[in-house]
């Protein structure tokens, strides 16, 4: 994809953001988007926001359970980056206003103690590296009309990131098997999603390896003090204005969001 193209979509994708609308999906206009292409716009679309004065804080890592790669057509996860501006603090009001279709993922964050660089990161190499595990929520926000995505949709959008809340307990992953790690969200008192760390690949240090490994290829490294989001426990759950949503996750703490007008 030429370059004024990939320029075009990623300054739409931002304009979209602003503008708190939709698109239409990218991938339906005709001509082909790559995955590659793809980071190319996420990262166009991203140079608005961080020429405006955010910046990285972290990664995330998306697309990691088998039934969302099945009905993207794809075998490997995707990733996206966190700006500062999207850190909501625990118990936070997020306000409606500032999202367009928001769901919101109960996660395990991992924060970095020393910087990982790819190839050859183990999972060993990930542990070494993590000062502690945190219970999360990501609101995940997509700029693609009625989240009719695909691949190149989602990535070109960063990932489908909105926001992210951490919870306040930082836990030693040594003394953990987060493959086990069993997670309940609940949305007003109710539970509407249950999971467990498994979904992320197995294991969220599978993940975690994968981005180190996949980002190095690219020249980008995990950085510490940086936080990583390791891909979702359970199935997406849609949020209105007035909803409050905990996620309990097994040896690891809980993690709360207020949804306001």
């Amino acid at each position: 994809m030429d370059q004024d193209r990939v320029a075009a979509l990623g300054l739409e994708l931002h304009e979209a953001l602003v503008a708190r609308r939709t698109v239409s999906p990218l991938t339906g206009r005709g001509f082909e988007i790559t995955v590659d292409d793809a980071y190319a716009i996420q990262t166009a679309f991203l140079s608005h926001r961080i020429a405006g004065g955010n910046r990285v804080i972290g990664k995330k890592i998306g697309v990691t359970s088998r039934p969302v790669q099945s009905m993207l057509g794809v075998t490997q996860p995707d990733f996206g980056m966190l700006l500062a501006d999207m850190a909501v603090p625990e118990r936070g009001d997020i306000s409606m206003s500032t999202m367009i279709q928001p769901r919101a993922e109960g996660e395990i964050g991992f924060v970095l103690k020393r910087d990982l660089m790819g190839p050859g990161v183990t999972n060993a190499d990930v542990l070494r590296a993590t000062e502690g595990v945190i219970a999360c929520l990501e609101i995940v926000d997509s700029r693609i009309t009625d989240w009719k995505i695909a691949i190149a949709d989602t990535v070109a959008d960063n990932a489908s990131c909105g926001v992210f809340v951490l919870g306040d307990r930082l836990v030693d992953p040594s003394r953990l098997d987060l493959a086990l790690a069993g997670m309940i969200i609940e949305k007003n008192g109710r539970i509407v999603g249950t999971g467990a760390g498994a979904a992320t690949l197995d294991s969220p240090v599978n993940a975690m390896a994968w981005l180190a490994n996949t980002l190095g290829a690219r020249g980008i490294p995990l950085k510490a003090g940086e936080v990583i989001l390791s891909g979702s426990l359970a199935a997406l759950i849609p949020v209105v204005a007035g909803d409050a949503i905990r996620v309990s996750i097994q040896g690891i703490g809980t993690c709360h969001a207020n949804f306001v007008p």
